[in-house]
């Protein structure tokens, strides 16, 4: 990524504090736990403390937002984390795509000995309760909402809005225990805050969006360089710096101010926005431990 100086990113409201004890407490009245992670960034969008926080109970792991994400990176990430001992579904929450395959995922594979021993002893009319986690923004009531058939949870736009937990009954065998986004206190890892500045995981107006765009496009340059070709018409040069790269893109859209300069700041809105839509087409920001290839 481009060497762009970013001040530290940390950022840690109170109320995720409350959740992780939440988290702890109420781990006890839910059999499996389901963490939705952003599929373009799913290492950098997971609270490091949930594996932690969710021992001991089973998971699964709802890569959201696949729609954006190159395809076969996102394969690769659910074998990463079934290689892990926690079942891995793509979904997207706006098209629906997946959404009718995690039930039967958490039923069939997930709580697959829980409800064999249910059947044998007689409980099968027993709900399955399932504790749904996950960081701000990152679809967790879209999904919830798309499970349920109504608007159930309440969606927010704007990260890191309190929350308490709320159930929601989907029918009489599931039961779902929405619990209010929660991310670390501090980002040790400053390429994973980065990351999911990208995709808009955290609030915009902590950080500069000339410094995130650039970084976006070195980025794109190094991985994905015939996006930028294909959305942007422009040929990044090896050895361009995140500024020059803006500049191009500016200069192409035609992004003029008085003077002949070039209005970067704009520029950076429409590649940052360009991004989070799609419209550079499907890119993912991270790959599996040791698969960087």
């Amino acid at each position: 990524m481009d060497n762009t100086e970013m001040k530290q990113i940390q950022w840690f409201p109170g109320h995720m504090a409350k959740t992780r004890r939440l988290i702890t407490a109420n781990l006890k009245l839910v059999d499996a736990v389901a963490e939705i992670v952003d599929a373009r960034a799913p290492l950098s969008s997971r609270n490091p403390e949930m594996d932690r926080l969710t021992s001991g109970k089973p998971r699964i792991v709802l890569l959201n937002k696949s729609d954006l994400a190159d395809e076969k990176a996102t394969q690769k990430w659910i074998n990463y984390f079934r290689s892990k001992g926690a079942e891995a579904v793509a979904v997207d929450c706006k098209s629906g795509k997946g959404i009718k395959n995690i039930l039967p995922s958490v039923r069939g594979n997930v709580l697959r000995e829980l409800m064999e021993k249910r059947e044998r002893s007689g409980m099968t009319g027993a709900a399955v309760r399932l504790m749904i986690v996950g960081i701000p923004n990152v679809g967790k009531s879209t999904i919830i909402n798309r499970l349920a058939g109504s608007k159930r949870a309440k969606a927010e736009d704007r990260p890191g809005v309190t929350r308490t937990k709320q159930w929601v009954k989907l029918d009489d065998r599931t039961e779902l225990l929405d619990m209010p986004g929660v991310l670390w206190p501090k980002f040790e890892d400053q390429q994973a805050a980065i990351r999911l500045a990208f995709t808009g995981a955290i609030s915009d107006d902590i950080l500069d969006t000339e410094t995130l765009a650039m970084k976006l496009l070195s980025f794109l340059a190094e991985e994905y360089p015939q996006s930028l070709k294909d959305r942007y018409k422009i040929e990044p040069d090896a050895g361009d710096t995140g500024l020059e790269l803006l500049e191009k893109v500016g200069r192409k859209r035609g992004m003029m101010i008085s003077g002949g300069e070039i209005n970067t700041e704009r520029a950076a809105i429409t590649v940052i926005d360009e991004f989070r839509s799609g419209k550079l087409g499907r890119i993912t920001l991270e790959l599996p431990p040791g698969k960087e290839e």
